[in-house]
């Protein structure tokens, strides 16, 4: 269950065996948009964007929507990112959103997701729940900084876009939440096929690979 709250129940594929080949499985591929990274106080989510990634592909189905955040958007994050005030003024609140996410993962039928930098993310989404006094149980979660911590060992902490030119994937507009979602996880698709090249074919030799230390935390979003 994803949910602990009797209400809202969404089932999460996340019980596959270790030796589930990955061109089988299916990853939710999300990121979000903030007022800032002061997540725990003051700052909030103004939007998330996430794409299926199925069978070693990025598919078209994807989800995006713009979030009430509830408080004045600074004009530096307007900069940013190209958020204005008046594009959340009638978005839906941060719990609304998060749930129609959660159903979208449901809907695809995800095995777990994954997101760069996604501790931030995950952060993000368990900072506005738990105003909403919800809570969920981690599933199945893939960093593609782990992964780049795994093939390249001596990597030095670079954002997304530095990445994706690295290994040669497409790139969309960045500081969008939907943008960088499908940045994200192209890069993530070129990734698998490298761990591919290191006999890192399946669930638990993924999972085995990027949960091994590799000394490293990242600060870039």
């Amino acid at each position: 269950m994803f949910w602990k709250k009797k209400s809202l129940h969404y089932q999460l594929n996340n019980q596959m065996p270790l030796n589930t080949p990955l061109k089988e499985m299916s990853f939710t591929v999300y990121d979000t948009e903030t007022t800032g990274f002061a997540i725990g106080s003051r700052d909030r989510l103004i939007e998330i964007g996430a794409v299926q990634v199925e069978g070693l592909e990025v598919t078209d189905r994807t989800y995006h929507t713009y979030v009430n955040p509830n408080r004045d958007i600074p004009r530096e994050i307007t900069n940013l990112t190209g958020i204005r005030q008046e594009m959340v003024k009638k978005a839906p609140h941060a719990l609304d959103a998060i749930e129609d996410l959660f159903a979208f993962i449901e809907e695809n039928e995800s095995c777990g997701w994954v997101g760069h930098y996604l501790a931030f993310d995950e952060l993000v989404l368990k900072k506005e729940l738990q105003r909403w006094k919800y809570t969920f149980e981690e599933p199945i979660s893939i960093d593609t900084l782990d992964m780049i911590g795994y093939l390249n060992p001596s990597w030095d902490m670079r954002d997304l876009s530095h990445y994706a030119r690295q290994f040669g994937s497409k790139m969309f507009e960045r500081h969008t939440a939907l943008g960088d979602a499908l940045t994200t996880a192209h890069l993530f698709v070129e990734l698998l096929s490298h761990m591919n090249g290191r006999g890192k074919e399946t669930l638990g030799g993924l999972m085995e690979a990027i949960r091994s230390d590799n000394g490293k935390t990242a600060p870039f979003h």
